[in-house]
């Protein structure tokens, strides 16, 4: 379960964002990013960063996650789609020369802060 480690990271990374005033402040709520092809797993990101985060300034912060859809462009004809389920060419024209623009995404968006 790779999400285990994913929760250590944001745990991290937002322990470490917090401003060198604010050291005791707790934290309400991490917002997540997430792409749909970077094989995360909402519910089980949720499981971990609650289990991850006793204990720190995290603990009890809502983890938000945005789900970031799946999206190709067709080299050929600049056609854009969202792909909702296999896709090998483009939809308008057929071709196979198609780049994933959106989909791969694993970004913390914010940090929220309680008001002391």
């Amino acid at each position: 379960m790779h999400e285990m480690g994913i929760a250590m990271q944001v745990v991290e990374i937002a322990t470490a964002s917090i401003p060198d005033g604010m050291k005791n402040a707790r934290v309400e709520r991490v917002n997540l990013k997430v792409g749909r092809l970077s094989a995360v797993v909402p519910s089980s990101l949720r499981f971990c960063f609650e289990i991850i985060t006793k204990d720190t300034p995290l603990e009890g912060a809502e983890l938000s996650i945005k789900e970031i859809p799946v999206v190709a462009k067709c080299r050929e004809c600049d056609t854009e789609w969202t792909i909702t389920g296999p896709a090998f060419n483009c939809e308008k024209c057929r071709s196979g020369s198609i780049e994933i623009i959106s989909g791969r995404e694993l970004d913390i968006e914010s940090i929220e802060i309680a008001d002391e």
